[in-house]
C-alpha cells in the first residue's frame, strides 16, 4: 500500500511539473507571434504587474533594503519593479536569442548588440590557452556565450539546470545549440571543467549564486558563502581569469563587455589565496550590481535569509 501511495504521489508531482512546463512553453510560443521588441516590452510590463504579487517579492525587498540601507523606500520599490521587468525581458529574449545577437565586427552601422573588449576575444582565439570567464546574473547574461561562439571562441559553460525536468531538457537543448558545450552543475562538474582547461580550452562560470558550503566572504557588506570552484581551478591550472557582463541599454539594446584579466591574489609564499580570490569575485560583481541594480536578479536568496523572511 505504501509503495502504491508513493507511486501516486510521484506521478502527481511529475504531472504538476509537466503542466507548469507546458504553461511556460505556451507563453513563450505566444510571444513568438509578435515582433521581438513588442514581445520583450510586453514581458517587462507583465512581470512588473505580477512580480509584486508573489511571495518572492518580500525576499527581493529585504535583499534590496539590506544591500542599500542608504536608499529611500521609494527607490527600493522602483528597483524591485525594474528587476521584475528585467526577469520578464530575460524570459522573452530566450525566444528571440538568435535574432538579438546581430553584432558584426565589419559593419559600420550600429546593431542591437555592441561589444567591448574585442581585442581580448581575438587574443584568446589566436593564442589558445586555458582561461576562465566569469559573469553574474546581470542583464541578459545568456548573450555572453552566444557572443563567444560568434567569434569562434567556444567555451564550456557551467550552468545549473532548472528543477523542473521538462523545462531543464528544453533549456539544455536550446542553449547547447547556441552556446557551445554545456556542463550541468552537479557533483562531477568540476572534473568536466578541469578536463577542458587541461586541454587548453576555456570555461565560463556564474559566480553570484548561493552556495551552502562555500568560503566565508562579504557581499554588499553582508556575510555570504561563495563557491570556491573558480579558485580551485586557477590553483590547479594557473589559468587566466576574465570578468564579463551584459548591460541592458535603452531601446532593447545590449552591451557585452569582457574586461582585462584579473591579477589573482597570492599569499607570501606565492600560493593562490582562496578566500581573497572569492572576495575579489564578489567585489567585482558588487561593482556591476551597484552600477545597474535593476539588472540583477534580487529574488535570489544570496544571503540565505529566505527562512527568516517567510516564517
Amino acid at each position: 500500500m505504501k509503495l502504491f501511495i508513493t507511486k501516486v504521489v510521484l506521478a502527481l508531482i511529475h504531472f504538476r511539473q509537466w503542466l507548469i512546463a507546458q504553461a511556460m512553453f505556451g507563453f513563450l510560443n505566444f510571444l513568438k507571434l509578435f515582433p521581438a521588441d513588442g514581445a520583450i516590452n510586453f514581458a517587462d510590463w507583465l512581470t512588473r504587474k505580477l512580480g509584486p504579487r508573489v511571495k518572492r517579492h518580500r525576499l527581493m525587498l529585504t535583499n534590496l533594503r539590506n544591500a542599500f540601507p542608504e536608499k529611500s523606500e521609494a527607490e527600493i520599490q522602483e528597483i524591485a519593479l525594474a528587476s521584475w521587468g528585467n526577469m520578464g525581458r530575460l524570459a522573452a529574449e530566450y525566444v528571440f536569442l538568435d535574432r538579438l545577437f546581430d553584432f558584426d565586427y565589419l559593419s559600420k552601422e550600429p546593431g542591437r548588440v555592441e561589444v567591448s573588449g574585442i581585442p581580448i576575444f581575438i587574443d584568446l582565439l589566436e593564442n589558445p590557452r586555458p582561461f576562465i570567464v566569469f559573469t553574474a546574473h546581470t542583464g541578459n547574461f545568456e548573450l555572453l556565450p552566444v557572443a563567444g561562439a560568434a567569434f569562434g571562441l567556444h567555451v564550456s559553460v557551467l550552468f545549473r539546470p532548472p528543477n523542473n525536468p521538462y523545462v531543464a531538457k528544453r533549456v539544455f537543448d536550446f542553449r547547447s545549440a547556441r552556446m557551445g558545450k554545456l556542463v550541468p552543475s552537479h557533483a562531477g562538474s568540476s572534473f568536466a571543467l578541469a578536463r577542458q582547461l587541461e586541454a587548453g580550452q576555456g570555461v565560463g562560470v556564474l559566480v553570484d549564486q548561493k552556495f551552502r558550503k562555500g568560503l566565508k566572504t562579504k557581499f554588499f557588506g553582508l556575510d555570504a558563502k561563495t563557491n570556491p570552484l573558480l579558485g580551485k581551478l586557477v590553483r590547479q591550472f594557473n589559468c587566466e581569469v576574465y570578468p564579463a557582463r551584459c548591460i541592458r541599454l535603452p531601446g532593447n539594446r545590449y552591451r557585452l563587455e569582457i574586461e582585462p584579466k584579473l591579477a589573482m591574489p597570492r599569499d607570501s609564499n606565492g600560493n593562490l589565496d582562496m578566500v581573497a580570490t572569492a572576495q575579489l569575485l564578489n567585489d567585482k560583481v558588487e561593482s556591476w550590481v551597484r552600477e545597474y541594480p535593476e539588472q540583477w536578479l534580487w529574488y535570489h536568496d544570496r544571503w540565505k535569509i529566505k527562512h527568516d523572511v517567510f516564517k
